[in-house]
Parts: C-alpha cells; sequence; structure tokens
C-alpha cells in the first residue's frame, strides 16, 4: 500500500482493481481544512486520463506489475519485435500495445516490458535516448541556444521541439518521460 505521502511523478498505483501511472501531482494545504493531494493519473491498459484528489495520508493499493528486462529488436508491418535479454525468447507488441513510446524506440534499446495480471500493458523506456533528426527546418547562421524553438522529426517518428541550431542529421538527447529535448549529442559519444 501507498500513502499520499509517497506520491512521485511515474510512481505506478492501483484503484478501483485498474493499474494506474502517476502523471502529476500537487500536494495542496489550504488555509481552513485538511490537506490534499490532487493528481493527474494516466490508465495503464487504456491510455486515459484521470483527475483525482486523495485526502492526506489516504492509501492506495499496489498493483501486481512485474517488469522484466527486453531488448527491441525491429519493426515489421506494423508489429514490434522484442527479446528477453535472459531467455533470448522473443515476442511483438502491436503500436496500439505501446501507444506514444513506439515514438521513441530505437531498434537494440533496452527497455522493462510491465506485465499486469499476466498480460503486457506498457513499456518503459529508459530516461534519456539519443535519436537522430530526420525532418526539421534548416538552421540559420548567427541562431542561439536561446533565440526560440522549432519542431524536429526523430528517426522513430516522435517530434520535439528543438533549438533554432538543430539541423537533419544531428543526433539529440530526449526526455522519454516529458517528450522534451535535452541537449545535442556529438556524433562520437553515443
Amino acid at each position: 500500500m501507498y500513502s499520499t505521502s509517497d506520491f512521485k511523478t511515474g510512481l505506478k498505483i492501483e484503484l478501483d482493481e485498474k493499474p494506474f501511472i502517476i502523471v502529476e501531482f500537487l500536494h495542496v494545504k489550504p488555509g481552513k481544512g485538511g490537506a490534499f493531494v490532487r493528481t493527474k493519473l494516466k490508465n495503464m491498459l487504456t491510455g486515459q486520463i484521470l483527475e483525482k484528489t486523495f485526502r492526506a495520508g489516504e492509501k492506495v493499493g499496489e498493483p501486481n506489475i512485474q517488469e522484466k528486462q527486453m531488448q527491441y529488436l525491429y519493426q515489421d508491418k506494423g508489429e514490434f519485435y522484442f527479446m528477453d535479454t535472459e531467455t533470448f525468447e522473443q515476442i511483438f507488441l502491436t503500436g496500439e500495445q505501446l501507444k506514444e513510446n513506439k515514438l521513441f524506440l530505437k531498434e537494440n534499446t533496452n527497455v522493462n516490458v510491465l506485465i499486469y495480471n499476466d498480460k503486457i500493458v506498457d513499456i518503459d523506456l529508459p530516461n534519456f535516448i539519443d535519436l537522430e533528426v530526420i525532418d526539421t527546418e534548416p538552421g540559420v547562421k548567427g541562431n542561439t541556444a536561446s533565440g526560440g524553438s522549432k519542431p524536429a522529426t526523430l528517426e522513430p517518428g516522435g517530434i520535439v521541439q528543438v533549438p533554432l541550431f538543430i539541423n537533419i542529421g544531428d543526433l539529440v538527447k530526449v526526455d522519454t518521460r516529458t517528450r522534451a529535448y535535452i541537449e545535442r549529442v556529438e556524433q562520437g559519444q553515443s
């Protein structure tokens, strides 16, 4: 069981016998009345977002979720193939099962496959991943890191806002939790 004091972004909880992940939370102490925690939760089965308020100290369940490390191999006809890093057994997941994670999934990346009651419900990507920019407007001489941003399409298909100096072919580090650009990566570093 978790208490509201344990809440943090990314924590997996169970409500009404369904697994949820905390997307946002805010502890609120009003002038009158008891403290409470306002949360935004994502249903791990449907992807639906739910806003819920908990009283301070309220308890919630811990979902029966196992994590298994697997390596993403390749995509073929809308199916994404993964290999168990211990048994070398292969499975495939559909784009629907992967939801928006498929837009940031790079071949040979190790991920945690989340299994809820013997059913695969989602994957956890590494917190940071280096991806190549495959499409963006060209950079303009004189643009600086603080001079604004533009959309860039990354190799698996995700789109993030990047600084104006980023060009096609650049390698960028992305925070997969927030889908935000972190920095440009020198080609020899990844």
